[in-house]
């Protein structure tokens, strides 16, 4: 699978150590940042989201410290989906029954190992197409279409 990584600088590390452990699982694009220097989280966001929508990658992760803003400039976004997970479930629920296309991890709140074990269950997990997650799904997406300018 195609994934895109992008990171603020609070992410930075904990991005560089989540892609090396990708490394000969999946192909890796990285879309920054490049280096610890203060950077803003927006950036990191649109860029992989604009990946994802342009079909460049299947699905995306976000990484800052808390993991909430990365989340909140990528559903800004049409068509992204993107959540916050600290636990093995909702890494895979949330693709499972919500389709969630984007993980945001908090580098200041989970640790490398627990990190690994997130991305891991995300990039595993298939949407079901169950029709009670599909009706659910049709609704959000009704939401975003509603109020998209």
């Amino acid at each position: 699978m195609k994934i895109g990584i992008g990171a603020d600088h609070a992410g930075f590390e904990l991005k560089e150590r989540i892609k090396a452990n990708l490394s000969g699982k999946h192909e890796v694009l990285d879309l920054g940042v490049y280096n610890p220097s203060p950077s803003d989280y927006p950036d990191a966001a649109e860029a992989v989201a604009a990946a994802l929508l342009e079909g460049r990658v299947e699905r995306g992760l976000l990484v800052c410290g808390s993991g909430v803003g990365v989340s909140i400039a990528a559903n800004k976004i049409p068509g992204i989906r993107a959540g916050v997970c600290g636990d093995h479930y909702s890494a895979h629920q949330g693709v499972e029954h919500d389709d969630m296309n984007v993980l945001c991890l908090a580098s200041r709140v989970v640790g490398e190992q627990v990190a690994f074990e997130l991305v891991d269950a995300f990039l595993a997990a298939r949407f079901t197409g169950e029709e009670r997650h599909l009706r659910r799904l049709t609704k959000v997406l009704a939401i975003e279409r509603k109020y998209s300018r």
